[in-house]
Order: C-alpha cells, then sequence, then structure tokens
C-alpha cells in the first residue's frame, strides 16, 4: 500500500518519501520539512492514531488518516487527536489526489474562491487574535496556538458569523474542510471540542463557543477586525 501511493503520488508531481512505521517517520521529519503526512491507522509498533496525537503535539503539518472502510471509530478518533481529513480503503485514484491537493490549498491558502480575510486582517475576540493572512491564532498572553487546517476553518466560519447560532449543517457549508467533516454531525462535534479545548483550556477559562441544545453553536464573544 505505501509503494502503491508514493508511486501514484510521485507520477502526479509529488517529491515523496515513505516511512514504514513510526521510527522511520520521525526520521524522515527531522530531516526536511514536509507539507502533508499520509497516515495509516494499521501500522507496526505505535499505530497511526497514537502518531497522529504525537506529531500533533509538534507540528501543525497537515494530516490525513487512511482508515479501513466502516471503521468510523477510528475515523471519529483520528479528528479528535487532530488528523484534518481521512480517506476509507479501498481507495481509488482521483480520490487520493483530489484529498491531498484540496488539503494543501487550505493548508496553504490558496484555495480557488476568494478567502474571508485574504487581505491580511487580523480578527479579534476576547482577547484573542487571529491572523487570516498567516493563518496563525495567538493567545491572551501572545503565546501561538497550532491549530489544523480544519480548526482553522472551522474558526474562522464562527468569526464571520460570531454571536450567531450555526447548526451542524451550517458549518459544513461554512467551513472550508468540509472533507475533515465527511457530512456526519458527529465529526462537527468532534471539530468543535478540538477547538474548545484550546480556546478554553481550564475550567475558569471564559466561555468561547457555547453549545445551543438543539440548534447548533455559537460564538459568545464579538468580533473585531483591524491590524
Amino acid at each position: 500500500m505505501r509503494t502503491l501511493i508514493a508511486r501514484l503520488l510521485r507520477q502526479s508531481g509529488f517529491r515523496v518519501t515513505g516511512a514504514r512505521d513510526g521510527r522511520e517517520m520521525w526520521e524522515v521529519l527531522a530531516g526536511a520539512p514536509v507539507d502533508l503526512v499520509l497516515l495509516d491507522v494499521m501500522l507496526p509498533g505505535a499505530s497511526g492514531l497514537d502518531l497522529c496525537r504525537a506529531l500533533r503535539a509538534k507540528s501543525g503539518v497537515p494530516i490525513i488518516m487512511v482508515t479501513a472502510r466502516g471503521e468510523e471509530t477510528d475515523r471519529v478518533l483520528g479528528l479528535e487527536l487532530g488528523a484534518d481529513d481521512y480517506i476509507p480503503k479501498p481507495f481509488g485514484r482521483a480520490e487520493l489526489l483530489a484529498r491531498v491537493r484540496a488539503l494543501l490549498r487550505r493548508s496553504r491558502g490558496e484555495a480557488g474562491e476568494p478567502m474571508a480575510g485574504q487581505a491580511g486582517e487580523r480578527i479579534h475576540f476576547a482577547d484573542w487574535s487571529l491572523d487570516t493572512r498567516r493563518r496563525e491564532l495567538s493567545a491572551p498572553d501572545g503565546t501561538a496556538v497550532d491549530l489544523s487546517s480544519g480548526e482553522y476553518d472551522l474558526l474562522l466560519a464562527f468569526c464571520e458569523h460570531a454571536q450567531r447560532v450555526l447548526s451542524r449543517d451550517q458549518l459544513l457549508d461554512l467551513a472550508r474542510n468540509r472533507m475533515a467533516f465527511n457530512g456526519t454531525e458527529r465529526s462537527v462535534d468532534v471539530m468543535v471540542s478540538r477547538l474548545r479545548r484550546k480556546l478554553e483550556p481550564t475550567e475558569d477559562s471564559p466561555a468561547i463557543i457555547k453549545t445551543v441544545r438543539g440548534a447548533g453553536y455559537m460564538l459568545v464573544p464579538t468580533v473585531k477586525r483591524g491590524a
């Protein structure tokens, strides 16, 4: 599987380095920066889910999990641990290339449609700051908070519709990283939970994202735009 995927991606113009397990993956990442990681759940030694958790703790590199078809638990857990998208086996060449290219576009801010904040605005809410050009989130104390591609798209959707209740279907339509959600309400909940843990890290943190029972979610603070 690794050899076939690598060959397909190389034939499509990508530079690819394969890794048989977690040890080789860390060696590759230490040697040179990468733009995207395709991570199989089933690996010898540390599982793909364990590696996803460890990688996300160190880096915001886009991650696509490769899972067995029908294993919803693995897909949801992968999203909870920081994956941006997943692709179930078996999959075709066209689907793999489409997902890789789409995630790379989103992570680089190169989507064909005009993006909100493309002029390089900063979005401010509750002492947080979101730089839409660099796709960077700064905490109230000024520290940078890593966001996955999916978390960034979700937060931007909330900021563009602050203090409005958004249903899960609306979030699916608004967030650019729709493939990671894969059209399921459970996946939306997972992504919101991931984002909330970063915006509300302690029990006494002010509420940023509110759950509106039976309706959806809402960004609580007001939003201002500026330098």
